[in-house]
């Protein structure tokens, strides 16, 4: 019986709680294509030799009157390495992160990066392509050479 009489209280005090949090106004993030201009939100890097490092820039522009700020760059593995400047960043200027790629997946790949800004807004940023991998032995031997070489 006193057990029950105690989880009676506590069940009322996390509806209570839970009817709190429900009620709160969720303001939705400001739109960040009104604010920040990307000039790509998918990168093709090609082709590239496995477990040769690529890099590309990505190049945005803060196309609102007010400044923006980076908060945070967070990639989806530790794969990718971003070199990013937190800001300001001015009405007009037009700024970079740098995304690099180990190269280490064997194959396909496709990965993301999240950037996050000032205000609460974000933009995920992909980027794709293919490793191959080069023979250990890249040319042929050539018979003809070995004859034409003197005996040691």
């Amino acid at each position: 019986m006193k057990k029950a009489l105690l989880m009676i209280p506590a069940f009322f005090a996390v509806m209570l709680l839970h009817a709190q949090s429900t009620e709160q106004e969720q303001k939705p993030a400001p739109d960040i294509t009104k604010v920040v201009e990307f000039k790509e939100l998918d990168h093709d890097f090609g082709k590239i030799p496995f477990g040769k490092p690529a890099e590309f820039q990505l190049e945005m522009k803060n196309i609102s009157n007010d400044t923006v700020r980076i908060e945070n760059v967070q990639v989806g593995c530790g794969c990718t390495t971003p070199k990013w400047q937190p800001g300001p960043y001015k009405a007009g200027e037009t700024f970079k992160i740098g995304i690099g790629f180990n190269g280490n997946t064997d194959g396909a790949f496709q990965k993301v990066v999240t950037v996050f800004f000032s205000n609460g807004m974000s933009q995920v940023i992909k980027f794709h392509g293919q490793t191959y991998k080069t023979p250990d032995n890249a040319a042929p031997g050539n018979g003809a050479l070995e004859k034409i070489r003197p005996n040691k």
